[in-house]
């Protein structure tokens, strides 16, 4: 790839390189596959749960657009005015944070995927990793579709290197076979197997409910944030990454989530039985191949447990 060492590290500013063990990264950005919020607010509920530092940033020169013909105000900065004088503008954001303790160390990115210069981008990013002795790097993504509400989410995965197939298989992920516009994961994966990085990308997959041929009168649904996907996503970083994490609140969420979407649909199946939308939603779970994650340490505690009773 194009771009020298210099040029790279000049755009990587780092205030504290951890000095734990074993360091792993989780890395999300406000992207074009953030359904659920699995890539932007995930990253953003560690570092608040975690009380993770900033430890550095990616400076964001040259990334980023101000306007396109057309777009308006899509991709421009947003700003606050009281009586003529500014009281906020927002900012592109490209920030290292860090949690751990002498053994395992968490740096938990959260950027904004890039308009521009994305090559760039990316050689720097992998700069920043290796600089704070990051071995594995885990990036989040988040896809709609009609799927059940109440069921595992189904993961998606992207890898970097060819060896790391057989043990993502092992976290009950499908291996995409996407075709179509690239998403920052995606090209994360590429830039990371010419650098040898270990790079990989967890795609949940978010409920979201069409009911327009239902009736042209019945908004659809879709849940902005998916704590169920979180909880499971978490879930497999967690035994991956070594991390230790407590994932009681993101449990607690995700059930009150799963609450929340059937009251919904319970109300509008009793405003307007006629549209059978629990039978909709219900067809949706016929042929749905839930694929649960279960490490095989919990499966062999509870074999070793149930020989225990019988012994």
């Amino acid at each position: 790839m194009d771009g020298s060492m210099d040029e790279w590290a000049g755009l990587v500013e780092l205030q504290e390189k951890p000095k734990a063990d074993e360091i792993a990264m989780i890395a999300g950005w406000h992207q074009w596959a953030d359904a659920g919020a699995v890539s932007s607010g995930l990253p953003q509920y560690l570092i608040d749960q975690m009380g993770a530092r900033k430890i550095g940033e990616l400076k964001s020169s040259g990334f980023y657009l101000f306007q396109l013909p057309g777009t308006h105000d899509f991709l421009r900065p947003e700003v606050k005015l009281v009586d003529g004088y500014r009281q906020s503008l927002t900012h592109h954001k490209n920030e290292f944070y860090y949690a751990g303790n002498d053994r395992h160390g968490l740096v938990i990115f959260l950027g904004d995927e890039p308009h521009l210069n994305a090559e760039t981008y990316a050689q720097a990013f992998f700069h920043a990793a290796k600089e704070l002795g990051v071995r594995r790097v885990a990036g989040l993504g988040g896809v709609y579709g009609a799927m059940p509400y109440d069921k595992e989410r189904e993961v998606s995965c992207v890898y970097s290197q060819q060896y790391m197939k057989q043990e993502l298989a092992e976290y009950a992920v499908l291996f995409s076979n996407y075709e179509g516009g690239v998403s920052i994961g995606s090209y994360m994966a590429d830039a990371a197997e010419h650098l040898g990085v270990e790079y990989f990308s967890f795609y949940s997959f978010v409920p979201a409910y069409d009911f327009s041929h239902l009736s042209q009168q019945l908004q659809g649904m879709r849940i902005e944030n998916d704590y169920k996907a979180w909880h499971e996503l978490m879930r497999r970083f967690n035994h991956m990454l070594h991390l230790g994490i407590d994932l009681t609140d993101l449990e607690h969420r995700s059930a009150e989530l799963t609450a929340s979407v059937e009251a919904k649909i319970e109300e509008i199946e009793s405003k307007m039985p006629q549209l059978k939308v629990r039978e909709y939603v219900e067809s949706l779970a016929r042929d749905f191949n839930e694929m649960s994650f279960m490490p095989l340490d919990v499966w062999e505690r509870g074999l070793g447990d149930l020989f225990d009773d019988k012994s």
